[in-house]
């Protein structure tokens, strides 16, 4: 496959993340404008923060004048999933080089589901795995930049226009729970979603349950319970 074809595949395996990319995080640039901030601090977060539930949390953040702390410590819970996301391409990241880093940070929910579907030859896949996170990251700064730019000229409320957010998320599971032909991970960590949260709260669940939930995903695959 040539680099030029490799491109196309690439752009092709992330027009899905695009056609949702834009218009979630067109959301964001309307409601960062919305709480007094323009089009082009909607561009320097997407440029330094590349996690879309972050972000619209950072917005509450910012509004309300949090601790420099609160926001940090925020960020490193929200986003330590993308951590467990690239342990699943480790062994593909070690071959990439000085991309590896690139990609470890660009790693999110839907770059992670598309990159679960490619069966390509080991270098070909390197390349298309790291022009996907390149495209989808073009696309969310554009969308935000887009929507920080409408959010001044349209007049009316955007309140619940973050919900957005939820609904991709939910997008995602139907289109991984279609996909795969046991559910075994799923049920597994929707179970120990609920439990964490009863626990530990909606603000604290995320970590305890990604760690747990990991724990049993990696002794259930070494006793032969996941295919």
């Amino acid at each position: 496959m040539t680099k030029a074809q490799i491109r196309k595949n690439a752009f092709l395996k992330s027009i899905p993340i695009m056609c949702s990319y834009i218009f979630v995080s067109m959301a964001y640039g309307i409601m960062m404008e919305n709480a007094g901030f323009g089009w082009y601090y909607s561009l320097f977060v997407s440029l330094t923060v590349y996690t879309g539930a972050f972000q619209f949390v950072l917005i509450t953040f910012l509004s309300s004048g949090a601790s420099v702390v609160t926001i940090v410590l925020t960020a490193f819970l929200m986003n330590s999933r993308q951590t467990f996301y690239s342990l699943t391409f480790l062994k593909d990241f070690q071959k990439m080089g000085r991309r590896k880093l690139y990609m470890i940070h660009t790693m999110t929910d839907e770059t992670y589901a598309v990159n679960c579907t490619l069966d390509l030859p080991e270098k070909e896949k390197e390349d298309t795995m790291f022009l996907i996170a390149f495209f989808s990251r073009c696309y969310w700064m554009a969308g935000a930049v887009l929507g920080g730019v409408l959010g001044q000229l349209l007049p009316f409320d955007m309140e619940g226009i973050d919900f957005c957010m939820t609904a991709l998320f939910v997008i995602i599971f139907i289109d991984q729970w279609e996909k795969t032909r046991k559910h075994i991970p799923v049920v597994t960590g929707l179970g120990i979603g609920i439990l964490c949260i009863v626990i530990f709260g909606q603000k604290s669940f995320m970590l305890p349950a990604l760690l747990i939930t990991s724990g049993i995903l990696v002794i259930m695959e070494k006793g032969g319970k996941i295919v």
